[in-house]
């Protein structure tokens, strides 16, 4: 664990495969801890996590404060309907506040992208070692949900030791709203860190044909991309030409709201066309898992009876894995970067 680097994070794109091999390797020994018994252990004894969560959440939110219960840190919510943001307070003082009450890391989530780092940089400022979790930015980053995505699969075919080398020359297929999505964008730099081949399909109005280069460059304000071999995205319309030979399949949340804003005709059309079932997912040629990030909408992104198949469906494989995890995220944050 002693190459571990990072202060904050923020995007996965600033990630090497070391990295995510430290976080699986770190997840693993968590996962494989007993489910009975005294569940908590003292790593993080003394720290103080801080939950700001601006938009709603539930499986992020609760997991994020399961993880830190049970590495036996105190934990910290902040409520923006009862905070002084409603008298004027500004989020950069309110995120001070909770740094001078202690807090180790700040978990925050925000409906704008960008939200963390400014966090970030502005306390990095400051004389207090604190860290920021991005726990969701607008459409930019969901980095915990990309790596237990990423823990998942790497389980999934390498039971006993998951790693990157699990997910080399894997082809994963993403069906959905990309455009959309900051799960999605966290999975595309995790997944091609590992030597994954992803296959991105969807519809032109929720997939534009530039997320075919969403790797070629790092995000702005990054140096250079800590992996310097990542196989291109490859974009396929049609969801009967993108599932031949995948390895896995993960759909994406459809957010009813895009049918007001004209980019999708009916619900009913769209599963059709890129709902996943039992039948559609034979074209893989073999049996393969299928993962959403959640909450799914039955009989839109997947069919009930394939969502409730425990040999296909890991949807509740990715919420137990959260947990593991986030607590490896937090201990790394708290202990190897000095906080």
């Amino acid at each position: 664990m002693s190459g571990w680097v990072h202060r904050h994070v923020i995007d996965l794109s600033a990630f090497s495969t070391d990295d995510f091999a430290t976080v699986l390797e770190l997840a693993q020994r968590f996962r494989s801890l007993p489910v009975v018994g005294a569940r908590r252990l003292p790593a993080l004894q003394g720290r103080l996590m801080t939950t700001l969560f601006f938009e709603a959440s539930t499986r992020t939110r609760s997991s994020f404060e399961l993880a830190a219960k049970r590495l036996s840190a105190d934990v910290q919510s902040f409520l923006p309907g009862s905070s002084s943001l409603a008298k004027g307070e500004s989020l950069l003082d309110t995120a001070r506040t909770y740094v001078a009450m202690g807090a180790n890391v700040l978990v925050v989530r925000h409906s704008c992208a960008g939200v963390p780092q400014i966090l970030a940089e502005h306390l990095d400022r400051g004389p207090e070692r604190v860290s920021v979790l991005n726990a969701g930015d607008g459409l930019h980053s969901h980095p915990s949900q990309g790596l237990l995505d990423l823990f998942t699969l790497a389980r999934h075919f390498q039971p006993d030791a998951p790693s990157p080398a699990a997910l080399r020359g894997r082809r994963i297929v993403i069906v959905g709203d990309v455009l959309h999505s900051r799960v999605a964008r966290s999975n595309l730099w995790a997944l091609s860190a590992c030597g994954a081949e992803v296959v991105l399909c969807g519809p032109p109005t929720l997939l534009p044909d530039c997320f075919a280069d969403f790797l070629a460059a790092p995000p702005p304000g990054q140096v250079g991309d800590p992996v310097p071999d990542r196989i291109p995205v490859r974009l396929v319309r049609r969801l009967e030409e993108a599932l031949p030979g995948a390895d896995a399949v993960m759909t994406l949340r459809l957010q009813k709201e895009r049918m007001h804003q004209h980019l999708l005709t009916s619900l009913e059309s769209y599963h059709r066309s890129y709902g996943l079932s039992h039948e559609r997912l034979a074209l893989c040629g073999r049996p393969v898992p299928v993962l959403h990030p959640g909450p799914v909408n039955r009989g839109v992104e997947l069919a009930g009876a394939l969502l409730d198949d425990p040999e296909r469906s890991l949807v509740e494989e990715q919420v137990r894995n959260g947990i593991p995890v986030r607590m490896a995220l937090l201990y790394l944050l708290a202990t190897e970067s000095g906080v």
